[in-house]
């Protein structure tokens, strides 16, 4: 009960705020000038010049925006990433769809290591986690949960699980007193605030499943979004898909800087704007012929697609997207994975994948959901992959290495060694465990001495079977 007071103290701790982002680099100016950086800079000091006793007018036809930030959030990387960005969606779509093909059962522990599968009726809960809910739904919400906040939280209320919003959680941590100092905290217990307001609801640690396979590097416990190392790359892909999308907006043509003669008015140079606009952009004036008057001169200030090599890299800031989430390219069909794509290149990936990705998942993944039910004794929480369609190639190499494992049994079986024991010594990969019978094959049987000693004390050799000369006594 004291740690539900602590809980329920009158100044709970407040909800952790948003992670910070990293600074903005700001320049500073000299107070009553501009420094130019970019074609935006450019174009606002000619215009600002023109009409002015300059001898130059500037109208650009492909205008920038700023890249807006995506903030450190589940809601940030939900709306700016996850909703808005094709490579994010579907590198978390590959992750999901092959995560969520597993089964949960329990796996029996022995002293020779872990063996059988089997199931009870307190599984239940996880094949029917809430009204409708399938083990699949169940897993799909704490893979998409650790990608976009880097935590999954869930509790058991009135025989179904419920998830908990993973911004909405704030862990409750004490220091850990030792020898007169503090040595790292202790979690005590979690504290939930639906909506982000109103009433905590105290849970205690072994009343709420947490996985958070990837940790926080400054945190103790919290884990962290794969979705944080490549916040840049992402920015930059969503530039440059915007960067296309200008591209056909303003007449699919590059950036363009018309400059006119110093004797246009300003009502003329506005008058020169209005026309080109209307003539010229939007995607239904492409590739129209441009007639121009009065001295007007257009210089193409703009890099094309070619010229930038748009693709490349485009494909480079994916590449390191899909990697960032533990997804080879070619699973997940972006360019570059396509570009080197063979059968043997995909089995390679899809086996990379399975094992360095989705199998540490699944083994992280049953560990924490072992909290919200009764364990069996001898026996863990685990995942039965057999039937995923995705690894049905390494159910066939795992038939050869049963088959293998198989012919080594019946060996040692008939060398005289006891069944029991060599399944348990190949099984653990320890041959110390083998234990012999004390039965030997016919070929290591000893002779027998007496046998040998009563040929060698006869003296009399062998009848010689060609030899028609009859015995002693014989006519």
């Amino acid at each position: 009960m004291s740690l539900l007071r602590q809980l329920l103290s009158p100044a709970p701790a407040a909800a952790p705020g948003p992670v910070a982002e990293p600074p903005v680099e700001y320049i500073s100016e000299p107070s009553g000038e501009r420094s130019i950086t970019s074609i935006d800079d450019y174009v606002h000091q000619l215009s600002q010049w023109a009409h002015m006793g300059s001898t130059l007018g500037v109208q650009q036809t492909l205008s920038g925006s700023p890249a807006e930030r995506i903030t450190n959030s589940l809601e940030g990387y939900a709306t700016s990433a996850y909703a808005a960005n094709g490579v994010i969606f579907a590198t978390m779509l590959a992750r999901m769809m092959v995560f969520s093909g597993v089964r949960l059962t329990w796996q029996s522990l022995s002293s020779s290591g872990p063996s059988r599968l089997f199931g009870t009726a307190d599984l239940e809960i996880l094949e029917n986690p809430w009204s409708g809910g399938t083990t699949q739904d169940l897993l799909i919400r704490m893979i998409t949960d650790v990608d976009l906040a880097g935590n999954f939280y869930a509790t058991v209320v009135d025989g179904e699980i419920v998830r908990l919003r993973p911004d909405w959680v704030t862990m409750v941590l004490e220091p850990r007193r030792f020898r007169g100092g503090v040595l790292g905290h202790r979690l005590i217990g979690y504290l939930y605030q639906e909506s982000g307001e109103g009433d905590y609801i105290p849970l205690l640690p072994d009343e709420v499943a947490r996985f958070a396979p990837i940790p926080d590097p400054l945190a103790t416990y919290r884990g962290m979004s794969w979705l944080t190392p490549v916040l840049r790359e992402i920015r930059i892909d969503g530039q440059m898909n915007h960067h296309k999308s200008q591209f056909f907006t303003n007449a699919a043509t590059p950036n363009l800087a018309v400059s006119l003669k110093e004797t246009v008015t300003v009502d003329q140079f506005k008058e020169f704007m209005e026309v080109l606009d209307a003539s010229h952009t939007g995607i239904e004036n492409a590739y129209k012929t441009m007639y121009l008057g009065g001295g007007a001169d257009v210089t193409v200030v703009g890099a094309s697609f070619e010229a930038m090599n748009f693709k490349q890299m485009q494909g480079h800031g994916e590449t390191r997207i899909a990697a960032a989430g533990g997804v080879p390219p070619v699973i997940v069909g972006l360019s570059e994975g396509l570009q080197a794509a063979t059968y043997s290149n995909y089995a390679q990936a899809r086996r990379r994948f399975a094992d360095g990705t989705v199998h540490p998942l699944w083994q992280n993944a049953v560990g924490s959901l072992a909290p919200l039910l009764p364990r069996p004794s001898g026996a863990r929480l685990w995942y039965d992959a057999r039937h995923v369609p995705f690894l049905r190639e390494d159910t066939k190499d795992e038939a050869d290495i049963q088959g293998r494992e198989a012919a080594t049994i019946a060996e040692l079986v008939k060398e005289g060694f006891t069944p029991a024991s060599v399944v348990n010594a190949v099984r653990a990969h320890d041959w110390t465990l083998l234990e012999h019978t004390g039965a030997l094959s016919i070929q290591l049987q000893p002779t027998d001495p007496a046998a040998a000693t009563d040929d060698e004390d006869d003296g009399e050799p062998a009848p010689d079977p060609d030899d028609d000369t009859p015995d002693e006594g014989e006519e």
